[in-house]
């Protein structure tokens, strides 16, 4: 894995300040936002891509693709590959993308503005960028199998994990799978502000709460994780040290507002148990979408109250330090899964206390060791999107299917 997060460097890094309960979030200062309603954000610190990558890519990319350079560099040195030594066609690129994309956009723009260039070319150089991250991935490390971007907002991170799954199934040795995402420009900030579901508080520890009674809208951040997915098979062939396995997958999407029919959350998570051949009492954590309205909150406790029952399950939202990442937000918590299956020991959510009527096992303020051998991972995107994936401990797959 390669994790580059409001929180840390590193999967080492990151993983180390999560389960310390350090947070991310802060005052944007990659622009000035006093103009601007939401002026906190999650920010990557430290990340100097020079540092990380060779300088004639610096002026092909922007900050989310060279963050997600990095990262793929990170996981493939973790994972013990070197792409090199592999056929160029047996490895592949899924990525995510959701606002991310904006300062590259804006940057066009302005040579639009500032060179006369074509409306059409601006156009073209923007919707091109949604590809831009898995082909750069894919052309640095000489990788020609499947390529391919998901665009499903914050559940698309999932999304890419479960289409990694099914090309890995189809005959692709190695994908290098996942979302970094970045949209922390003026441009992608007042398109964030239409949604009407970003916190206005400037106080850091009280701007993003999930499920607390003073939840007040999410801060956005940058970044996410990518990792490197085999088969079982072939992962226990080569001697690799393997975090743990995807093992069931689902997607749903709500129905449109005005029909009366529930929303498809719960649906989702219950898909994904049922791919992977498990019960819900077989479930050890849920990382929780955590959207921090108290109309999703509702929505999502509820969710996990009708599949655990009341205080069934810990539950836990690590993404209160980094900030909500859009597509990078579910593979951080997949990262985040597979580290509490290794450590044993789930993460804290900071700074906020469930209300009691939403009945949920929230794990605050410390990190809880635990036996954790199975883990929920819960992401919702706008627009109605909900993916879930089960996470488990390396070796079970065999015990799990016939």
């Amino acid at each position: 894995m390669g994790v580059a997060a409001p929180n840390g460097l590193g999967a080492d890094h990151w993983w180390a300040a999560t389960c310390g309960g350090t947070s991310g979030i802060g005052r944007l200062t990659r622009f000035d936002p006093s103009g601007y309603p939401s002026k906190l954000a999650g920010q990557v610190p430290g990340f100097v891509a020079g540092d990380h990558l060779p300088s004639r890519l610096l002026p092909q990319t922007d900050r989310m693709t060279r963050m997600a350079l990095a990262a793929a560099d990170w996981a493939l040195a973790d994972a013990g590959i070197d792409p090199a030594a592999l056929p160029a066609f047996d490895m592949g690129v899924v990525t995510a993308s959701s606002s991310g994309g904006f300062e590259f956009g804006q940057e066009e723009l302005r040579k639009l503005w500032s060179q006369g260039a074509s409306h059409v070319s601006a156009y073209q150089s923007f919707a091109w960028f949604y590809a831009v991250n898995s082909g750069q991935i894919s052309i640095r490390n000489g990788m020609k199998g499947p390529a391919g971007v998901v665009v499903s907002d914050q559940a698309g991170g999932l999304d890419a994990l479960a289409q990694a799954r099914r090309l890995i199934r189809r005959g692709t040795a190695l994908i290098v799978a996942g979302a970094v995402d970045a949209s922390l420009c003026p441009w992608g900030w007042v398109a964030q502000q239409t949604s009407g579901r970003l916190s206005t508080s400037e106080e850091p520890q009280g701007a993003y709460l999930p499920f607390d009674a003073g939840a007040c809208g999410y801060v956005p951040g940058e970044g996410g994780a990518l990792l490197i997915m085999e088969s079982a098979q072939a992962a226990r062939r080569r001697g690799a040290r393997v975090y743990g396995e995807l093992a069931g997958y689902g997607a749903t999407m709500d129905p449109a507002p005005g029909l009366g029919r529930p929303p498809a959350l719960r649906r989702a998570a219950q898909v994904a148990l049922d791919d992977a051949g498990v019960t819900a009492g077989e479930v050890d954590a849920v990382f929780a979408d955590a959207a921090a309205s108290a109309d999703l909150d509702e929505v999502e406790a509820e969710a996990i109250g009708a599949l655990f029952g009341p205080h069934g399950v810990p539950v836990t939202a690590p993404k209160t330090m980094t900030g909500r990442l859009y597509s990078g937000a579910a593979p951080l918590d997949v990262a985040g899964a597979l580290l509490a299956i290794r450590d044993q020991l789930i993460p804290p959510t900071v700074h906020t206390r469930a209300r009691p009527a939403y009945r949920l096992d929230l794990v605050a303020r410390q990190p809880r060791p635990a036996a954790v051998r199975t883990v929920l991972v819960l992401a919702r995107g706008h627009g109605g999107f909900n993916s879930a994936a089960v996470i488990r401990a390396a070796g079970q797959e065999d015990a799990a299917r016939p």
